[in-house]
């Protein structure tokens, strides 16, 4: 058996593999998988041509961004997405507005200092954000026609306001971007009401898909914003030269400019339906899985506190609720994560250079959100890993307070 296969016993018994509980890629349902692990279709084949446009209409859906605005589905990651903003709204020597609440704000930064664009950015500490009030005398205080910020970032799980930043944008002219890489499905985002320009995310967290897309909606501003900047921009990156091909294809039939991912296309379409088919509560689709995410992130976090450990957001307000952000106690350092994966339950390391070495990441988003005996198993491993470290625990007390605010009807119908 080739050693890939051996590790994970595939096609996806979880009790015989590891679980991979990172903020993305994330563990993906069981009809996504068999919708992914086909033999590669043609892009002109009718059933993908469908996916294809179905997908993009569903995003609409999902993204809550009303008819008039533009889903793009290119292949690629969330960097790629964030490169396509910059290029089609901005111009070299363009101000933009950053907001900065971690590493991928930095990320963001770098993608638009590379196209030539003054940054001016508002930073808080570590596990904080700025107050509205303060982007607003920053925004006041430049001439930026732009507005970016990272809905949440994975390497902090600080939520942001976009309603304010968005209304905040929009009262001065400028255009507000926002980072949905570890958000969008998951965390709520009214597109349309808000009166957002772009929204981006990437096919392999809260999506529910495997790597290898760049999902994003521009709304009727943006969209004008690239008909009218003065510089070209690469071709791969142009949305106008992107925008006959997603049309074409929304319209039913299909249009070719550069071959797509076309395992990916066909389980897009079955995982926005997942996102839009979802029923918790008497809630239903995008709100159900929403709260079915806000459901999650609250059991977690009470998991972290009856074990002892905090988390790196501020306040519960700060908290993202598709991933945990955990510090380690005293005496514990990084080696927690390597005793974590063996048994079982794959977390990530701290990513924000300001404190890497001083917390670790859970991933709670998509799938396993339906599956409290995973949230079960990722919060044992944990507890399991800190006393064979020294540090006791209550785990079983942990697991019942995580259960406690999933409530009983967690599992998806």
């Amino acid at each position: 058996m080739p050693r890939s296969q051996d590790f994970n016993r595939l096609p996806g018994a979880m009790s015989e593999r590891p679980l991979l509980m990172i903020p993305g890629p994330i563990e993906v349902s069981p009809a996504v998988l068999r919708a992914f692990s086909r033999p590669p279709p043609g892009h002109g084949q009718p059933f993908v041509v469908k996916a294809f446009g179905d997908s993009l209409s569903r995003m609409r859906e999902v993204w809550r961004a009303g008819e008039g605005a533009q889903p793009f589905m290119v292949a690629g990651s969330g960097t790629l997405a964030m490169d396509m903003a910059a290029v089609n709204l901005l111009d070299p020597g363009d101000e933009a507005l950053l907001v900065d609440t971690g590493y991928f704000a930095d990320r963001m930064r770098l993608v638009l200092e590379h196209r030539g664009v003054k940054v001016h950015t508002v930073v808080s500490p570590p596990g904080e954000r700025p107050e509205l009030e303060e982007v607003e005398a920053a925004l006041d205080a430049c001439a930026a026609k732009a507005l970016f910020a990272t809905h949440v970032d994975t390497s902090t799980g600080v939520l942001v306001d976009p309603a304010g930043l968005a209304a905040l944008a929009r009262s001065r002219g400028v255009l507000s971007v926002f980072d949905g890489v570890c958000a969008t499905g998951a965390e709520s985002f009214e597109m349309s009401e808000w009166g957002a320009d772009v929204y981006f995310t990437a096919s392999q967290k809260a999506m529910g898909l495997p790597p290898g897309l760049a999902l994003f909606v521009a709304g009727a501003r943006a969209m004008e914003a690239s008909r009218t900047r003065r510089t070209p921009c690469p071709l791969y990156l142009d949305w106008n030269v992107w925008l006959p091909i997603m049309e074409t294809h929304e319209a039913g039939s299909m249009s070719y400019f550069a071959t797509p991912a076309t395992n990916l296309v066909v389980a897009a379409e079955v995982a926005l339906d997942e996102i839009l088919s979802d029923r918790l509560d008497g809630l239903e689709g995008v709100d159900a899985r929403i709260e079915r995410h806000a459901r999650t992130g609250r059991a977690m976090r009470a998991a972290w506190a009856h074990m002892g450990l905090g988390v790196v957001p501020a306040s519960d307000a700060h908290c993202a609720n598709t991933l945990s952000a955990v510090r380690y106690p005293a005496g514990v350092d990084a080696s927690l994560v390597g005793r974590i994966v063996e048994r079982g339950v794959i977390v990530a390391a701290g990513l924000h250079p300001a404190m890497a070495d001083r917390y670790f990441r859970v991933g709670h988003m998509g799938y396993v959100t339906t599956r409290p005996d995973l949230l079960r198993r990722t919060i044992r491993a944990v507890g399991d890993a800190l006393g064979a470290g020294g540090c006791a625990v209550d785990t079983v007390g942990a697991v019942d307070a995580a259960m406690k605010e999933l409530g009983s009807r967690a599992v998806a119908v």
